[in-house]
């Protein structure tokens, strides 16, 4: 895990109202899932994790099958990728064979308070330009993390939905599950 800076903006209104003043959407917030775990304050809980995703799905009304990427909170640390990838596999079953899931924290480092924000920008440029970010500098398998990690290359990919994982210390997790615009 390295360490990053950077800062993304965005103007959230309604959808009505982005429309009616003839705004570009580029993507809409659907859904959002939240959890506090409090487990540990380092150790990710897959349940914790797993909870946040469903309650982003619920949220918007959507079934696991319709998510064709997922911008993970992904650290490249064991702790973290191996939580995630066995809470995207509760979340998805099956499905998480057919998902994309990049960390874009390989390409802009962990932003802390930002990492949010930056990773959320990533998922909706994804979905704007069908474009999915790599998870780059990708070498070594690990076979806990067995999921379609988008390795090294972006990927051309229509992509109708979408989540965005960040999970923080102490077990406080947020997703957004955005649809394209």
């Amino acid at each position: 895990m390295i360490l990053g800076e950077g800062a993304a903006m965005f103007v959230l209104e309604p959808l009505d109202a982005a429309l009616a003043r003839g705004a570009r959407i580029h993507a809409e917030i659907v859904g959002i899932g939240m959890s506090a775990d409090a487990c540990h304050i380092t150790q990710p809980s897959v349940d914790g994790a797993a909870r946040a995703m469903r309650a982003a799905l619920r949220d918007a009304g959507l079934a696991p099958e319709q998510i064709g990427y997922i911008n993970a909170h992904g650290t490249a640390t064991q702790a973290n990728d191996i939580a995630e990838t066995a809470a995207i596999r509760a979340v998805f079953g099956p499905h998480a064979d057919r998902l994309a899931v990049s960390s874009t924290k390989s390409m802009h480092g962990h932003a802390l308070g930002a990492a949010a924000a930056l990773e959320c920008l990533a998922t909706v440029t994804a979905l704007r330009d069908g474009i999915l970010p790599p998870t780059a500098n990708f070498s070594q398998p690990d076979p806990e993390c067995d999921l379609d990690v988008v390795p090294n290359v972006a990927r051309e990919a229509q992509v109708e939905y979408a989540l965005s994982n960040s999970f923080a210390f102490g077990g406080l997790n947020a997703v957004l599950a955005l649809r394209k615009g």
